[in-house]
């Protein structure tokens, strides 16, 4: 592997070494062939909720379309790294261009963000459809939630702006490499030439904010979700409620559980290891088990899903036969 301390245009860097997992060829190898089924696998579970969401009237109502514009989001957020870390598993020069890195970073954290905002977006359409269900058909409108979904796309990019501006004004002028699998926040301001507290300080603002806002929120609205689902008589009614809520709250715990140890626990930053674990599993394992997540215990979307794999199972065969 072909690894440069600098590799300057004017004094500054041009590119990036992304050592990723340092480790023996066969390892190596194995890793590529692990993490390539994982990422299409991501690809196909959400495109299949996405498919289901579109191909049944049944579904199209503002929590499903909301759960298909977020399974749109994670092949999104999926695609903004692992496709990049795949290539440099299996590449012998590791590199990604200074462009390509800043681009990286602005739309993985992007992704994250426009996460935290669907997941509060589908935690008020649940604290509607369970506290105020009288008032859901005049509240939550297809109108408002296209706005909601509008929302969430247009501010998870306008959230992470300015952190990308002033990450571009950061000088860095060698050493060049990076300890990890694709261009995290705390690994390039490490590689910085000189001191940055304003860059450092309003990234971890922004990103804090994003972090507890949304959080609070989401946890707020599944308390009152829970008195009230606790006030129901016991029946089918009761358990659906749980059912559907018990979903959402699971995917709200894999996602901010591995983001909070990742970037408010203190000493997470120290251990490059437990750094690339941690961020590999909120970029990876979350996106895998979201769509097994909403498909496995919600009947309508099983139902969905089984007449879309049912259209194209017969779709190849008709292919085959011909």
């Amino acid at each position: 592997m072909s690894i440069s301390g600098a590799n300057n245009i004017s004094g500054s860097v041009s590119e990036f070494i992304l050592l990723g997992f340092p480790c023996r060829r066969e390892l190596q190898v194995l890793l590529f062939v692990i993490f390539s089924i994982i990422y299409l696998l991501t690809l196909m579970g959400n495109t299949s909720i996405i498919c289901a969401v579109a191909s049944s009237r049944k579904l199209h109502t503002p929590m499903y379309i909301l759960l298909a514009n977020f399974s749109l989001l994670e092949i999104c957020y999926v695609s903004s790294d692992v496709p990049k870390m795949l290539a440099n598993i299996i590449s012998q020069t590791k590199s990604i261009s200074y462009a390509g890195c800043l681009l990286q970073f602005y739309f993985f954290f992007s992704m994250c963000a426009a996460e935290g905002y669907f997941l509060s977006a589908m935690s008020y359409d649940r604290f509607l459809a369970i506290c105020r269900p009288l008032h859901y058909p005049t509240i939550m409108t297809h109108h408002l939630c296209a706005r909601l979904v509008v929302f969430c796309w247009v501010g998870g990019f306008l959230s992470i702006l300015i952190p990308a501006i002033l990450m571009s004004q950061v000088p860095f002028c060698g050493p060049n490499i990076i300890d990890h699998f694709f261009c995290d926040l705390g690994p390039l301001l490490a590689l910085s030439c000189a001191p940055v507290p304003k860059t450092t300080l309003t990234c971890a603002t922004v990103s804090s904010l994003i972090i507890f806002i949304t959080f609070l929120y989401i946890l707020g609205s599944y308390t009152l979700v829970l008195r009230a689902v606790l006030r129901v008589p016991a029946g089918s009614g009761r358990n659906k409620a749980f059912s559907t809520c018990a979903s959402h709250f699971l995917v709200v715990s894999l996602f901010y559980g591995s983001v909070m140890v990742m970037y408010v626990s203190p000493g997470s930053r120290s251990h490059p290891g437990t750094q690339k674990f941690v961020t590999l599993f909120y970029c990876m394992a979350t996106p895998f088990f979201n769509p097994l997540i909403y498909s496995l215990r919600n009947k309508d979307m099983k139902d969905a899903l089984k007449k879309v794999l049912g259209a194209s199972s017969k779709e190849i065969s008709k292919n085959t036969e011909k």
